[in-house]
């Protein structure tokens, strides 16, 4: 840091931020240092920080260790680095829009036809061909999707918002980590704007059909959508189910490699850019696309909303993309 120019300050709160993790993993975890620290004792010192400052501040530690972590990794002095996964569970607030690998739609087609579990060809399709955050992704319940087989094989009540709109799924927005939904207290938040109507294709309503079929009874009352089949079977998925997911298939076909960064890796939070690229590149309407991906304001959403039968389902139907 001294070559690179860094201020008696910044090294200084570096090598606190350094200390304090260390000291938190022989006291609380009893990890012998940085070097044996896996993902899981990084993730508990990011949540113990939660409540003590502010988020913001959460997000600069974080950045700390993990920039701590990619020197040591690039050096040979540690094999990987275990900061990587999580600070793609923190919504990649670090480098938000960085330049990525492209991925073609033959690639990804090939990507897709590799997977077989039918939730984890669920969550792949429904993030592919929505461009849902990992946490709306993980907050959606039964009564948030209107397909024939949610209103008249199972006799679910779908939300009032979906009413008269066919197949389609409604994310809420503004839902924090601890709102309590149904009795069930949440662990991941929704961070668009406003509320947003997503039309569901063939494609995505027969992967999600093939994942109902087998979907295990669920433990909250709250009836999660996605729900874990190993060892929380029956509980909504996490955040971090969802990355360790794709980071497996993606893995597997060389899109992924520990201590990568977002440029290289293919994590959850580029399916979106995936979507947004795609559909943007095929339709040339930036506000549907926005108005999918919930960055718009209200006046704009509400053009959408009202006019969302010709404006978003037609367009977005006579757009999206085949993956299987």
């Amino acid at each position: 840091m001294t070559f690179h120019g860094k201020t008696d300050r910044t090294r200084a709160a570096y090598e606190r931020v350094l200390r304090d993790f260390e000291a938190f993993l022989d006291a609380d975890r009893g990890v012998d240092g940085p070097a044996e620290a896996a993902h899981r004792d990084c993730m508990a010192w990011i949540h113990g920080l939660r409540g003590t400052v502010a988020e913001s501040t959460v997000a600069t530690y974080a950045a700390y260790l993990h920039r701590f972590y990619a020197y040591m990794t690039q050096v040979g002095a540690f094999d990987s680095n275990p900061m990587t996964l999580v600070v793609e569970e923190m919504d990649e607030r670090i480098n938000t829009d960085p330049t990525r690998r492209e991925i073609s739609l033959p690639e990804m087609r090939e990507f897709v036809a590799g997977v077989a579990h039918p939730l984890d060809r669920a969550l792949l399709l429904t993030m592919l061909k929505t461009g849902i955050r990992v946490g709306e992704l993980c907050n959606l319940d039964l009564r948030d999707l209107s397909i024939p087989t949610t209103r008249e094989e199972l006799g679910v009540s779908i939300r009032p918002q979906l009413d008269g709109r066919g197949d389609a799924l409604f994310v809420a927005a503004d839902r924090a980590v601890g709102d309590v939904t149904d009795g069930e207290r949440r662990t991941a938040a929704n961070k668009r704007k406003r509320a947003t109507v997503i039309p569901v294709d063939g494609e995505l309503r027969r992967t999600l059909v093939r994942w109902l079929a087998v979907r295990p009874d669920p433990v909250s009352r709250a009836e999660p959508l996605f729900l874990s089949t190993a060892d929380n079977w029956g509980r909504r998925v996490t955040p971090h189910i969802v990355h360790h997911t794709v980071e497996t298939h993606a893995s597997d076909r060389g899109w992924h490699h520990d201590g990568g960064g977002a440029e290289e890796n293919v994590t959850p939070h580029y399916f979106r850019h995936f979507f947004t690229t795609h559909l943007r590149d095929r339709t040339g309407d930036r506000g549907i696309v926005k108005y999918l991906r919930g960055d718009v304001a209200s006046d704009v959403i509400d053009t959408y909303t009202h006019d969302w039968g010709d404006r978003v389902r037609r367009t977005y139907a006579e757009h999206i993309y085949e993956l299987t």
